[in-house]
Parts: structure tokens; C-alpha cells; sequence
């Protein structure tokens, strides 16, 4: 019964960060979102070309534009001429 235990707990902890939200800049220049997540915001810069996964437990992001969207944690947040698409 532990083995049961240890295994779903391992299968859990290696499976969670899978669903994290992605983010991708493809812009040449560096863009900055502001991750809003259990009541902490944090400035989420990407330099040119860079992907980082962030928000794995769902989260708001305010966009370069402005705009606030929520995530789930399993969406990407694509920049490309400054303006950052959902996907």
C-alpha cells in the first residue's frame, strides 16, 4: 500500500509542473508581464526570443497592453510586435 502511495504522490508532484502556462517573446526586444498570483504580483520580464513557464496553479497576468487575463496554467501567452496573444 505505501508503494500506491509513494507512486501517486511522485506521479503528482512530476505531473503538476506540466501544466504550467507558458510564455514566449518573440519580439527583439525585451517585454515585461505582471503575474498575479496568491495575492503577490511579480514583474515577469522576457528578454528577446526567451519562453519561461510560470502560473502553475492558475493565475491573472496583465499584459503589455494592459489587459488582464486569468490562467488557468495551461495556456501560452505568445508576444510578438508587442502584443501578447493567448493561446
Amino acid at each position: 500500500m505505501w508503494k500506491s502511495v509513494v507512486a501517486a504522490i511522485a506521479f503528482l508532484a512530476v505531473g503538476g509542473s506540466a501544466f504550467a502556462a507558458s510564455a514566449v517573446n518573440k519580439d527583439a526586444e525585451t517585454r515585461t508581464l505582471i503575474v498575479t498570483e496568491g495575492g503577490g504580483k511579480t514583474e515577469l520580464a522576457l528578454a528577446a526570443g526567451e519562453t519561461v513557464e510560470f502560473c502553475p496553479n492558475g493565475c491573472f497576468v496583465t499584459l503589455p497592453n494592459g489587459d488582464l487575463e486569468a490562467l488557468t496554467g495551461s495556456e501560452t501567452v505568445e508576444i510578438s510586435g508587442g502584443v501578447a496573444r493567448i493561446k
